[in-house]
């Protein structure tokens, strides 16, 4: 191993090293209470070499979102191989693989939903924030794609897969952020699958028709 891919590793270690101790600061504080400093004290680093890998706390914040949603496109491309064609099966899958995107990591699932619909993207760097859009975009093109390869070419998924793709994505997101706000009153319930087995059948029902 020559010195540079030496370096290249260990930087790469250092910058996970500062992602689990973010996440777990996140976890336990929230964003707006977290500052660079807990973090770096997380990670048994100096507030200075935080800033040598991630320029703000909402860069850093941002960067979390990026496993979840490489793990989003490999769950959409499983769906998007499978021989079934009717489209109650198709949908019944993807709610199954977003369920389990859900339970791959809630928080950070979460804290990306906020994060898509706040100022925090603003504030990040531009390779970042094209990583991020290029994942996210790629996810409702798997979608669309699902949706358009159907053997029941009569339906709205198939007429507007890219507009079914959105509504797919507005359900899924809406339901988890209601369900999570109930759970702040009432940790003991979760009825996040059984909202979501609901929502997904009287959306089947709605296209299919």
């Amino acid at each position: 191993m020559g010195i540079q891919e030496r370096k290249q590793r260990e930087r790469e270690r250092r910058r996970q090293q500062i992602i689990v101790a973010a996440k777990r600061v996140f976890s336990e504080r929230g964003f707006s209470k977290t500052t660079m400093e807990d973090i770096a004290r997380e990670a048994e680093l100096s507030p200075g070499t935080l800033y040598l890998y991630f320029k703000n706390k909402d860069e850093l914040y941002a960067s979390l979102s990026l496993r979840i949603l490489q793990y989003m496109n490999i769950r959409l491309e499983d769906v998007k191989k499978e021989n079934d064609s009717e489209p109650a099966q198709k949908i019944d899958s993807i709610k199954e693989a977003l369920y389990d995107v859900y339970q791959f990591d809630p928080m950070i699932l979460i804290n990306m939903f906020h994060l898509q619909s706040g100022e925090t993207l603003k504030n990040i760097s531009s390779p970042l924030l094209d990583n991020i859009s290029e994942l996210s975009r790629n996810s409702l093109q798997i979608l669309a794609d699902i949706f358009e390869d159907s053997s029941d070419r009569n339906t709205v998924m198939t007429r507007q897969p890219n507009a079914v793709a959105d509504i797919v994505w507005s359900l899924f997101t809406g339901v988890v952020l209601w369900e999570e706000s109930k759970r702040m009153i009432d940790d003991d319930k979760d009825y996040l699958k059984h909202a979501l087995d609901i929502a997904f059948e009287i959306f089947a029902r709605g296209v299919s028709g």
